[in-house]
């Protein structure tokens, strides 16, 4: 049986694509191992074996080894018994696809670096934030916030049930709230912040709080 071969997931506690894989080991019911990898200090010569650009997650289940977090999750609920975290039909895998490229592609840099991290962290590394950059990004914020929740079908983003595109996302809005832009822009798309409401207090999100939201 797959699930009885170890599992250890290779990340850090602050890591936005580390905690989605972590999210579905939790919602799947996997017990697994979390080997920390700080890539901020450098990634160990070792670890390149599993993922040769360095990045994190990595995931290892037996013999199978595994990068990119897309893929970890979605090997995650089809190897693992436990909730469905996908759609069965095409229409619904295709959106939860589309979710979470928007989720990489458009929301990442502008939610987390140029509005989370530069009004956050910026006082940390004994600089100003960057207003301008901040302002600037704004416009986009909202964009990503209006896109998804144009793609919402339900309570949760693809309808009744948790899926993967909510855990994708998730992660996002966990840093994002934290900066008072992000609540302001939270407050001006009513439908993610609802969906809010229902992810925040799921045992997975709670379990694996950033040491930033701990300490808000």
């Amino acid at each position: 049986m797959s699930e009885r071969k170890p599992v250890v997931l290779y990340a850090v506690d602050y890591s936005v694509y580390g905690r989605m894989a972590q999210l579905a080991l939790i919602e799947k019911g996997v017990a697994h191992r979390v080997e920390v990898i700080d890539i901020f200090k450098g990634a160990p010569p070792d670890y390149l074996k599993l993922h040769p650009f360095g990045k994190i997650p990595a995931l290892v289940h037996g013999d199978f080894k595994l990068y990119e977090t897309a893929a970890i999750t979605r090997y995650i609920d089809e190897a693992f018994p436990g909730p469905a975290l996908q759609p069965a039909d095409p229409e619904g895998r295709a959106r939860l696809a589309q979710i979470v490229c928007i989720v990489d592609h458009y929301g990442y840099r502008p939610l987390i670096w140029d509005i989370m991290v530069e009004r956050l962290m910026a006082p940390t590394e004994g600089r100003e934030p960057d207003e301008a950059k901040i302002a600037a990004t704004i416009p986009k914020a909202q964009t990503v916030l209006a896109a998804f929740s144009d793609l919402m079908t339900g309570p949760y983003l693809l309808g009744e049930q948790l899926t993967l595109a909510d855990l994708h996302l998730a992660t996002i809005i966990a840093y994002f709230r934290l900066a008072p832009e992000g609540q302001q822009l939270l407050g001006q798309a009513p439908k993610i912040a609802r969906w809010w409401t229902l992810m925040e207090p799921r045992a997975s999100l709670q379990q694996t709080r950033y040491p930033l939201e701990k300490r808000s």
